[in-house]
């Protein structure tokens, strides 16, 4: 089975097999990633290698293997004679293996992400009461365990708590995950008071990046999006900042949210965009009309959000769905009941055709948008491990060319009821 191997064999050297450690003591939660192509046999030789190569086995410390759920195993106390086969049972063993996922590839500049990340939003933010942080943390490296690789935040969640979040939780593994965050609204950097509005001036990105390296335990961001387009800055101004901190070695990647066509165009001109974040669905098609061209002519990677129609599409919720009272659902026009009881036909058809392959209404959602372009990368949120994998599997399901057709047409033929965002929401999209 294909995959990469998480020990915490803490204290153990890099060798040029290819084990790296970043672990610095036996309470740090894993120690390194091991990507191999091995049999059992030299892998588990390996792993011996390195532990007996260890600085804590000369004083006896027994060293242990976790996975990141939270399963402990002692490897020893050393027993030459049995010890590489305990590896090697170890090694092999389901709960220590990182799957791999299919990969693709975001811009022209070699940015490459698993096929579906994960929205981190709602473990902090916007769904309601926020969820316990340790479990949302188990979730976080559960999903590098399924071989997630692109996690997404932004300041404005929380504000804060999320960026510190995933900084957190992906901070042992941060050289194998791909974490793109975001500038744009108001937040006071010495506060964390929302101002309301936006701030896209070039000192305040400045700022805001230098606080959110701090937040994500990292020392650059590998996709920096602006959140919304300022109409207040001029996007040279936006492109040049990022420009320059992606110069100084802060930031690998440029992004935009939201954006329209000509400040896209004016973006790329400055600095190459590498990302668009936008939400595309079977419930919001929009960025068909002129987006997707344009990002495919400039060889710009999509990053939907929401692509589970804000968890409409998965068949859960109905006009009786109730939710709390700080979900942000509440002020969504499509959420009311009214609405949501005339779209139900699109959940429906969804239903209809994931009973025929034995999945999920959301495996289909997630699958049919895969499949409409190579370089099309959903960020699919949860706050469930049941959904995570759930979501997930729509990466191995394959819809044929008739499948596609036959969704994306009788989808069209549904009228959705109710407008995305709420009035003062709306007026922050830039087109």
């Amino acid at each position: 089975m294909p995959g990469r191997l998480l020990t915490n064999a803490a204290g153990c050297k890099s060798y040029s097999a290819g084990y790296s450690c970043g672990a610095r003591s036996p309470s740090s939660s894993w120690c390194g990633l091991f990507d191999f192509g091995l049999s059992a046999e030299e892998l588990a030789a390996i792993a011996t290698q390195e532990i007996r190569a260890s600085a804590f086995f000369d004083h006896r410390v027994p060293v242990i293997v976790q996975w990141m759920s939270g399963a402990r195993f002692d490897l020893w106390p050393p027993a030459p004679k049995g010890m590489l086969p305990t590896a090697a049972r170890l090694i092999l063993s389901n709960s220590l293996l990182i799957k791999d996922m299919q990969q693709r590839t975001v811009g022209t500049n070699g940015l490459q992400v698993s096929a579906l990340g994960l929205g981190c939003m709602g473990m902090s933010f916007g769904y309601g009461p926020a969820p316990d942080p340790q479990e949302m943390i188990q979730l976080l490296r559960a999903a590098v365990e399924q071989g997630v690789t692109f996690f997404d935040t932004a300041e404005v969640y929380g504000p804060w708590a999320n960026e510190e979040l995933v900084g957190q939780a992906l901070q042992p593994v941060r050289d194998q995950v791909v974490i793109a965050t975001k500038f744009g609204f108001d937040i006071d950097q010495a506060t964390g008071q929302n101002l309301g509005g936006l701030n896209s001036q070039p000192a305040h990105i400045r700022q805001v990046v230098e606080n959110s390296l701090k937040r994500l335990r990292t020392d650059r961001i590998d996709l920096l999006y602006q959140h919304r387009v300022d109409p207040a800055v001029p996007m040279e101004d936006v492109a040049g900042a990022v420009k320059d901190l992606i110069a100084e070695g802060k930031v690998k990647h440029f992004g935009l949210s939201e954006a329209g066509v000509e400040a896209i165009r004016r973006a790329h001109a400055v600095q190459p965009v590498a990302a668009l974040q936008s939400e595309y669905s079977l419930f919001w098609r929009e960025p068909e009309q002129e987006i997707l061209p344009l990002l495919e002519e400039l060889g710009i990677g999509f990053v939907p959000f929401s692509p589970l129609g804000k968890g409409f599409l998965t068949g859960k919720i109905d006009e009786h769905t109730e939710f709390d009272k700080s979900d942000f659902r509440n002020t969504v026009p499509r959420f009311s009941p009214e609405a949501r009881q005339a779209n139900q036909a699109l959940v429906e058809l969804l239903g209809r055709v994931a009973q025929d392959k034995q999945v999920t209404p959301a495996q289909i959602a997630l699958a049919w948008l895969l499949a409409q372009k190579p370089w099309i990368v959903p960020i699919p949120g949860t706050t469930k491990r049941h959904r995570l994998e759930e979501n997930l599997g729509a990466v191995e399901l394959e819809l044929s060319a008739d499948d596609l057709q036959e969704i994306g047409q009788a989808a069209a033929r549904i009228p959705v009821q109710g407008a995305r965002y709420a009035e003062a929401q709306q007026k922050m999209i830039n087109r």
